[in-house]
């Protein structure tokens, strides 16, 4: 059995003395484990970096084994910003999401181009939070989640929506909200706007959405707890935003 396709490097593990065990996605093949022979290596190690895209071919003597994995470095996304902390944050994120998340060899293309957009953008950290929350969206869409934002779930209108059910999914508008806005999760702009301007503040409601349903259907189904590396994106971007909600004195 083999496959050769571009991947993306979503987790690397050590194997033995100098060997790596290396999880990739690419467009057919979904999310696939193999063993890289001197993965440890001097040779090799810049190659297997969490969020590098690869040219990668998985060989095994049968299909449900482990196997094996070459590859050769397409594009080095991890070296580029080793020193630009938001952005390693946002790669280490979306590529602990992704590793977590997908079942293992199922195909899920609209997930690896998203993932492969965000990351040939992750050098502008403030545009690709708003590409990482759309992605995880369609994340959760792909996996029979999907968030439901056309119109109010209360009332049907499809102006002015600012919150969304932590229950359902459904958006609810400012206006059927007002009863119980606080038990709702705020639904920033730019999921339904692409052109809608966003700050600190919109990404933290952004990653608490996704965060909220990621935990909840994406991990929680498979018994797991959100990644380190997503629990430490969101606090550093609601750092971020804690000043800008301070009222003024």
């Amino acid at each position: 059995m083999e496959w050769q396709a571009p991947a993306i490097v979503l987790d690397v593990r050590r194997h033995g003395e100098n060997d790596a065990v290396a999880t990739l996605l690419s467009e057919a093949e979904g999310r696939h484990r193999g063993l890289v022979r001197g993965g440890q290596g001097r040779r090799q190690v810049a190659t297997w970096q969490v969020g590098n895209l690869v040219a990668a071919r998985w060989t095994g003597r049968l299909d449900e084994q482990l196997g094996q994995f070459t590859a050769e470095l397409v594009h080095p996304s991890a070296a580029l910003v080793l020193d630009a902390a938001l952005a390693l944050a946002l790669l280490a994120a979306a590529c602990a999401v992704a590793e977590g998340a997908l079942p293992e060899r199922e195909a899920h293309p609209r997930v690896f181009a998203g993932l492969f957009r965000l990351l040939a953008g992750i050098a502008a950290p403030e545009r690709a939070i708003v590409d990482l929350v759309r992605w995880e969206a369609d994340l959760l869409a792909d996996l029979g989640y999907g968030l439901d934002l056309r119109c109010c779930a209360v009332s049907g209108a499809v102006d002015d929506l600012a919150f969304v059910s932590p229950r359902t999914g459904r958006a609810v508008s400012r206006a059927a909200a007002s009863p119980w806005a606080e038990r709702l999760l705020p639904l920033p702009a730019f999921l339904r706007d692409a052109a809608a301007p966003a700050g600190a503040s919109d990404w933290r409601d952004g990653l608490r959405l996704t965060g909220h349903f990621l935990a909840r259907n994406g991990f929680g189904a498979r018994h797991r707890p959100l990644p380190p590396a997503r629990l430490s994106l969101y606090d550093r971007i609601a750092t971020l935003a804690a000043p800008l909600d301070r009222p003024e004195s």
